[in-house]
């Protein structure tokens, strides 16, 4: 996507000696359109536009009319007669046709998979954000059918997410693709980044490009953060549920000259009830109060980009019995700080006319050669947790340095390589009785490369990284990437590729001190090794009206070679982590359609199957509290003049096994039952402003029992870990938006 990584994009040019034409897309707001449609008026010859909204099309003999088309865009007719190599085309498509006296407005989808792209990616933007109550990362996935949000526990509010069946841990958090959430943050991140901040969400399943790291085994999610050049002045966000969860939510960006913009961004949220809808005498949900501020900076000026993001979190969480009796205290501070220098070679100086400095530069396609990006990135967070009568402590430092220099050689040929640092430091204090110190620090050097050609319908992309890591030593990351278009209604990919990880049990699983679990973890605990191979199909099916059904089958199987078990099995009293010894796996098959049925209603039918399993002291076992199934339907219709939208989604969850309980005191069942969630909001639209309402869990299903022997917090069976459904009724919210646009 071209907001990836600003400080990288590339534009194509031509190399062959027949007659091309080239140019950019746009919206009405000056973002590239990625997959538009261009082909040649009377003949069949098109292409797609690229991540940034660019094309480059053979220009046949006797042609000179191009016709550009995107879904949610009115299609425009251009003629190029006269037009040489070196001119380029500039396209604007109105999301808006003007009919005599009535303006009848499409919104840009939701969500969409970007055809071009090798990797099997998939954006969502503002628009799918707001389809749900979206207050941070954690819930913005409610109406994804590919990534499940659930809680760690019934009684901190972590939640975890899963992709492809496997936890979170092994899917690789990036915001503005620089590896993020990980370790300390990685219990709780996922409320850490407010949904009104978020520009665009992209999900990469499987493994991704080999420039970002060699984390990603099961895929990536990637948060691009609103940009100061492109924002609304001022934007306000005010919500409030039944549950008494408040947020305000405030950005304001400033044009400070013609190279130069300056954003803020502010949230604020609490909570001020204590509900306990099961009447076990705990808090449903913890109170959570968080202060969020952040100040991000971008400037360029001819062939330079810089871009610079400062944050501070200040986060309380309190939770347990209602009466502070057995109380958990979670306090976490958070510093953030990255600085993106992006430098493009081999292009001229000029600009065209009426070029305008907030939108990026659009130098001709045979200038743009290469391009390289500095990262720096840094983070502090510290921790302190109280779970009854224990205590634990953390604090982790982060460093992380990426250059990369990116090559374009032709229309067909493009050549990444680089390298990177990561340096992380841990110090974790645990008191259990007795206390106990861990610490560590890991310097991981590396470099990759990674290569992309393209043959006619046929893109194929190789990338190899090589790491040292003071803790492992040195390994090897390569990744494989192949698609292939079928004339631009169909296309195929097939992808393999390895990742590791290091494993931080009592970073990633500090929640389960809520529980009375005995905590053990085995000596000489390895590094995570797994492959992971994938095949997707992405069909689209022209139908009524100019419309296309988009359906999509996938199939990704991810197969450990060395992974630590969370064992929660052998003992009912206790969590063992060790090496794995025998077969781990995880297998997800995937089936998914989307159609506009007619103007301004869209729906998705999805479906997914997930096998996974692991070795449990020998024994090749169903990982338990893991859905089996998960079926999602979305139902979306806005008027023809956007006044107002309705929004529906239903979750249709598969059963599963739950760890094993005590043979001789069995206080849970051996399953969990299949359950069905079901939400929906409307929202009515003014010229500036909107106000929104609607509903979740509206038909009030909850978990029974999620927390064992509630009533004896410091027993031998008391136990909050073994949650697999929603643990609070139906909840009603309400909330404002309001924006300031820009001039």
């Amino acid at each position: 996507m071209k907001k990836q990584l600003i400080l990288l994009f590339l534009v194509s040019f031509s190399s062959v000696s027949f007659a091309q034409v080239h140019g950019i897309i746009k919206d009405n707001a000056g973002q590239g359109i990625p997959g538009a449609h261009i082909h040649w008026l009377g003949t069949d010859v098109g292409t797609l536009s690229d991540e940034s909204g660019h094309f480059i099309i053979s220009q046949p003999n006797d042609a000179n009319t191009l016709i550009f088309s995107s879904i949610g865009f009115a299609s425009d007719t251009v003629n190029v007669a006269g037009k040489n190599n070196i001119d380029q085309v500039n396209v604007i498509l109105d999301d808006h046709t003007e009919l005599a006296e009535l303006t009848v407005t499409q919104r840009r989808s939701g969500k969409y998979v970007n055809r071009l792209a090798v990797q099997n990616m998939e954006t969502l933007n503002t628009n799918e954000l707001r389809k749900a109550a979206c207050c941070n990362l954690s819930e913005s996935f409610t109406t994804n059918p590919s990534v499940d949000v659930s809680y760690s526990d019934a009684a901190t509010g972590a939640k975890q997410i899963k992709l492809l069946g496997l936890s979170g841990s092994y899917v690789q958090m990036l915001t503005e693709n620089i590896p993020n959430l990980r370790g300390l943050s990685s219990a709780y991140g996922m409320g850490y980044i407010p949904g009104p901040w978020m520009e665009s969400i992209q999900i990469s399943k499987g493994t991704a490009s080999v420039k970002t790291g060699y984390e990603a085994i099961a895929g990536q999610i990637n948060v691009e953060y609103k940009k100061p050049q492109n924002s609304d002045r001022v934007s306000l966000n005010i919500f409030t549920n039944s549950v008494g969860r408040t947020e305000f939510n405030a950005d304001a960006a400033v044009k400070l000259s013609d190279s130069l913009a300056t954003s803020v961004m502010l949230h604020a949220s609490d909570d001020y009830m204590t509900p306990d809808d099961n009447g076990d005498g705990y808090r449903d949900l913890p109170r959570i109060r968080q202060y969020n501020l952040a100040n991000r900076w971008f400037y360029q000026k001819d062939n330079y980009i810089l871009q610079a993001f400062v944050r501070g979190l200040s986060e309380n969480r309190t939770g347990g019995k209602t009466d502070n009796s057995y109380k958990i205290g979670i306090n976490t501070e958070r510093y953030e700080l990255f600085v993106k220098n992006g430098f493009l070679f081999g292009g001229d100086e000029h600009e065209e006319e009426g070029h305008q400095h907030d939108q990026e530069h659009e130098h001709n396609h045979e200038h743009n050669l290469s391009s390289l990006g500095i990262i720096l990135n840094g983070t502090i967070h510290n921790q302190d947790a109280v779970y009854g009568a224990k205590k634990y402590d953390g604090r982790q430092n982060n460093l992380y340095l990426n250059v990369i220099y990116d090559r374009e050689m032709g229309e067909h040929h493009k050549f990444s390589a680089g390298t990177s640092f990561n340096m992380d430091t841990y110090d974790e204090i645990l008191t259990l009785g007795n206390t106990q110190n861990f610490t560590r620090t890991e310097y991981v050097p590396g470099a990759f490369a990674e290569y992309t050609v393209t043959y006619k319908d046929l893109t194929a992309m190789a990338g190899l990284r090589a790491d040292y890591n003071t803790l492992y030593g040195t390994f090897v990351t390569p990744r494989f990437h192949v698609r292939y278009n079928i004339k631009d209604r169909a296309h195929l990919r097939v992808s393999a590729g390895k990742g590791y990880r290091t494993p931080n049990i009592l970073a990633e699983n500090n929640f389960l001190l809520a529980s009375n679990r005995v905590i053990n973890i085995g000596e000489n605990l390895k590094q995570e090794e797994a492959w992971n191979f994938g095949a997707t199909a992405h069909v689209f099916i022209p139908v009524w009206g100019g419309k296309e059904l988009a359906l999509m089958g996938e199939w990704f199987y991810t197969n450990f070679i060395n992974q630590v078990v969370v064992d929660m099995d052998s003992n009912p009293h206790a969590a063992g982590f060790y090496n794995l010894n025998g077969k781990s796996y995880s297998s997800s098959l995937q089936f998914e359609a989307n159609l506009e049925v007619f103007r301004g209603f869209t729906a998705t039918l999805a479906h997914r199957i997930n096998d996974v399993k692991v070795t449990v002291m020998g024994r090749l076992r169903e990982k338990p509290l893991n859905n089996r199934s998960k079926s999602l339907i979305t139902f979306t219709y806005e008027t023809p003049l956007k006044k107002w939208q309705f929004d529906y989604t239903a979750q249709f969850n598969g059963g599963g096994r739950m760890p094993d309980p005590d043979a001789s005191n069995p206080l849970w069942e051996n399953e969990f039952k299949p359950f069905n969630i079901m939400n929906a909001q409307v929202t009515r639209n003014f010229r500036t402003w909107s106000v929104y309402a609607g509903a979740e869990n509206i038909t009030n299903f909850m978990q029974h029992h999620p927390i064992i022997d509630v009533q004896n917090p410091f027993g031998d069976n008391f136990d909050a870990s073994m949650v697999w459904g929603p643990m609070h009724g139906r909840t009603f919210y309400a909330g404002l938006r309001w924006a300031l646009t820009k001039k």
